[in-house]
């Protein structure tokens, strides 16, 4: 068996997992080479990767209306939003980008048609792994809606998240990464890890989206995004 079959059946197993939920998408842009685990009957809650949804939304936003990026006091917001996961600072910015409804036209726009954005709480978005991957296209991608500015003050944020947040698809690279991570902990004693970006890997770019529920503690759902990303990399990009 090939080292990319053995990582693909090495994914599987730990997808596999009861009662633990996950899922997996991950592209080379370059090639076009793509791998999903998400059946897409299952939705995940974003928890903090959708403010990576919120800022592409209003800088999508600002686009349209003519402005050049955003305004000194939205920047302010947006650096603390992504590279310290600042829940206040995202209250504001999903506010000022259309709440619920801004994210769901900017959403059809981007290609999520398994994302549905809740109102008003930001965190408890559904999405699906595939879903995530399409917007980390729209960031790290040309086809995508958002100008070359704009994709590329996304990316610098994403790769300057604080160090501890250094965690998740970024176990996937062997240079560079830019990535948002979400967890929160459930009502059932469970939580919700999840964690996209782009990596670097033998010199490609690779997207990774990795979502996650029923986790039985942080630690643990951490540790699976992070075998998750390794695993489903591999099977795409090689060992």
């Amino acid at each position: 068996m090939s080292s990319d079959a053995d990582s693909a059946a090495t994914l599987d197993r730990i997808l596999g997992q009861a009662p633990l939920h996950a899922a997996v998408a991950v592209l080379d842009p370059g090639n076009g080479r793509t791998l999903v685990r998400d059946d897409g009957s299952h939705a995940f809650v974003t928890a903090s990767i959708a403010k990576v949804d919120i800022l592409s939304t209003l800088l999508l936003e600002r686009q349209d209306a003519g402005a050049s990026g955003l305004t000194s006091a939205q920047r302010a917001l947006a650096t603390r939003m992504i590279e310290a996961s600042d829940n206040g600072c995202a209250n504001q910015l999903f506010r000022q980008a259309g709440g619920a409804q801004g994210l769901s036209r900017a959403n059809r726009r981007f290609g999520l048609t398994h994302t549905h954005v809740h109102d008003p709480h930001w965190g408890l978005t559904t999405t699906t792994a595939s879903d995530q991957l399409r917007l980390l296209q729209q960031v790290f991608t040309p086809r995508s809606v958002l100008s070359a500015s704009s994709r590329a003050y996304i990316q610098r944020l994403m790769g300057q998240v604080e160090a501890d947040q250094n965690w998740g698809v970024s176990a996937a690279a062997d240079g560079s990464f830019a990535l948002k991570n979400g967890w929160l902990p459930r009502n059932d004693g469970t939580w919700t890890i999840n964690s996209i970006g782009g990596v670097v890997r033998h010199g490609r770019l690779l997207l990774i989206a990795v979502l996650s529920d029923k986790d039985v503690s942080e630690t643990a759902g951490i540790t699976l995004a992070q075998a998750v990303a390794k695993a489903a990399a591999t099977a795409v990009g090689g060992p």
